[in-house]
């Protein structure tokens, strides 16, 4: 989803694309015996989007899958059960886009959510930017969207969000995101939520009263029809607490290190080391068509 006329950015989720292309793409050893197909299919999606017209990308990774909020919640997602095929390619990711001439905001307290959540906020900030598109499928980053100058982009359904779209999916606006994730839970990160409220509770409730503590207290003052309102009132009463730290934990940070200045996001073609590390995860096409782009850019330009 590229405009030539403005300037957009582009940011991705690394480790979402390590592991979607990890699952989807047959293994493929490097002559070390390494497992390399996941980092390789990356590569070439992010040259896809480079031929697709993008000009200004930043990629969020995790260096490991634990982070801050860890200590936070016992049962939030860690590394223990992770592939050793898919972890040992976490820092490889890293090393082969650097070299492949991609600004990386490499995660190791954080997370890439928040990675990309800090990258698009300040690439919002500055006014040479007319579009952040958040480029990943993951429902947190919908609480960064902006009107329609942050949005967020599903590549793979070719689907944005704005904020019209994000109230239209999931029933509340950006802002009420974590909110919404603290009362239902997030089965994929790893923390539960309130018994008995559900997606479809949460988005009611908070579609009118935006965040938890606003919700009043007595279901009799809801002047919105909900289902089981007694028990659902009841809950969050006696588990406020844990709400409230299941807000802070669905919280993308927006102030992690990534990025100075939106020109250091500029891909400019790949570093003089690309062709050697290319060739570690036996990947020479990739060299092919990082020359061919960087070309393609040089033509532009003149």
């Amino acid at each position: 989803m590229v405009n030539n006329d403005h300037m957009q950015v582009h940011l991705v989720d690394g480790t979402y694309e390590l592991f979607r292309h990890h699952f989807a793409l047959p293994s493929r050893m490097n002559g070390d015996g390494m497992e390399v197909a996941a980092t390789r299919g990356v590569v070439m999606s992010m040259f896809n989007m480079l031929d697709e017209g993008a000009t200004h990308v930043g990629v969020a990774t995790d260096r490991t899958v634990d982070s801050f909020r860890n200590a936070m919640w016992d049962g939030y997602k860690s590394g223990e059960d992770l592939d050793p095929e898919l972890g040992n390619q976490f820092p490889l990711l890293d090393e082969v886009l650097e070299a492949a001439g991609f600004t990386v905001f490499s995660m190791i307290e954080h997370e890439a959510d928040d990675g990309m959540g800090s990258a698009a906020a300040r690439a919002a900030a500055d006014k040479s930017v007319d579009q952040v598109l958040i480029c990943t499928p993951d429902k947190d980053l919908a609480q960064c969207v902006v009107g329609s100058r942050v949005v967020q982009f599903d590549r793979r359904k070719g689907q944005m969000f704005d904020h019209d779209g994000v109230i239209e999916k999931f029933g509340v606006p950006p802002e009420s995101i974590p909110d919404y994730l603290a009362l239902m839970g997030d089965a994929s990160d790893g923390f539960p939520g309130l018994p008995g409220w559900g997606a479809k509770s949460a988005s009611t409730v908070l579609g009118r009263y935006l965040h938890i503590e606003n919700i009043p207290a007595d279901p009799a003052d809801w002047n919105i029809q909900v289902r089981g309102a007694a028990k659902l009132a009841a809950t969050l009463q006696e588990q406020m607490e844990l709400a409230m730290l299941f807000r802070k934990i669905a919280t993308v940070v927006t102030d992690a290190p990534t990025f100075t200045k939106v020109d250091e996001l500029r891909w400019t073609g790949p570093q003089a080391a690309f062709a050697e590390v290319a060739a570690r995860i036996d990947a020479p096409r990739l060299v092919e068509r990082a020359q061919k782009l960087a070309q393609k850019l040089a033509q532009t330009r003149n």
